[in-house]
């Protein structure tokens, strides 16, 4: 592939989920030699350093169950500050997490940079979870559940959130290893046009018949790609630093081919590495591999991979 200019973008939040240590995970990655590794693949990388939340003043909501709903607004203005300029700046901002709920920032940042691109802002989910639960509906009151559902326009968010400029249509919306849904985000994908290939579908199908369709449909549209990967949509079993394991996710090949074929379509133009709990971590082999599928993902073949003990 043709060497980027990418920047690095930490986003130490933790505010979203039930279970810390998610805010180690930008220095994480460093540590890992994310910077190095792409380096050595012949782009050029700026390490940006970590966004700071924005103060907000306390908010209250009826929905008594929510946890840091202000700190997570004010880490949602400040990523969406930091997304918007990276975007302008720059071939491919990554985002270094953090829990899920960063996503209300970078996302919402990047599709405002491609709407005023005049480009169709795709996005692909990959996750466990299809976080589409509203503030009004989370039962948990952990935020990292409600990135979608504020990302595709969903009602509920203002005065809480950051105006999301540029909503993703939801037929724009393409998930892939779902395998904790619950009825309220099961209700709701049967009545939006969000595409989802679950673990069962990755069984059954594998993976490359969908996402290649679902990247014809981006290519088509001349749409720019934003891609959030989520630490729990790898199976715990080589994945464990992650607060919301959940049993039979995706294998290493599965997960190296999704990254694969993301850099032959040469259209992901953004990206998000979220999850990622060190405290969890087992000598740092969960880092470690989120690092080789970025890797993956911006032009390491399989047979320029390097040897690495994983035991």
């Amino acid at each position: 592939m043709q060497p980027l200019s990418c920047s690095l973008i930490g986003a130490p939040v933790q505010s979203g989920a039930g279970v810390r240590g998610c805010l180690m995970g930008p220095d994480a990655y460093r540590t890992a030699g994310l910077r190095e590794t792409l380096v050595d693949l012949g782009h050029s990388v700026e390490d940006r350093g970590d966004v700071a939340a924005r103060d907000i003043a306390p908010l209250n909501h009826s929905n008594v169950a929510i946890h840091n709903l202000a700190e997570t607004a004010g880490w949602a203005e400040a990523l969406q500050e930091a997304a918007f300029e990276a975007a302008r700046s720059t071939d491919l901002p990554i985002f270094l997490g953090g829990d899920h709920s960063l996503s209300i920032g970078t996302v919402a940042g990047i599709a405002k940079h491609s709407a005023q691109q005049d480009r169709p802002q795709f996005l692909l989910w990959l996750d466990a979870h299809p976080d589409l639960h509203t503030l009004a509906s989370t039962d948990s009151g952990n935020l990292h559940g409600t990135p979608v559902a504020y990302l595709m326009g969903q009602e509920g968010f203002e005065g809480y959130y950051p105006k999301m400029d540029a909503p993703i249509p939801a037929e724009n919306i393409f998930m892939m290893g779902l395998r904790s849904v619950d009825s309220f985000e099961h209700e709701l994908i049967t009545q939006t046009p969000v595409a989802v290939h679950d673990m069962r579908a990755m069984d059954e199908e594998g993976v490359k018949a969908p996402l290649v369709n679902f990247l014809n449909k981006v290519k088509a549209a001349g749409g720019a790609l934003h891609v959030s990967l989520d630490v729990d949509f790898l199976d715990p079993a080589i994945a464990p630093a992650v607060g919301t394991t959940v049993p039979g996710g995706a294998t290493f090949r599965e997960a190296h081919l999704i990254m694969e074929l993301l850099c032959d379509s040469g259209l992901v133009t953004s990206l998000d590495l979220v999850e990622l709990n060190p405290f969890l971590d087992v000598r740092g082999r969960t880092a470690s591999l989120m690092v080789d599928l970025c890797a993956s993902l911006l032009g390491r073949k399989v047979l320029d991979r390097p040897t690495r003990q994983f035991a």
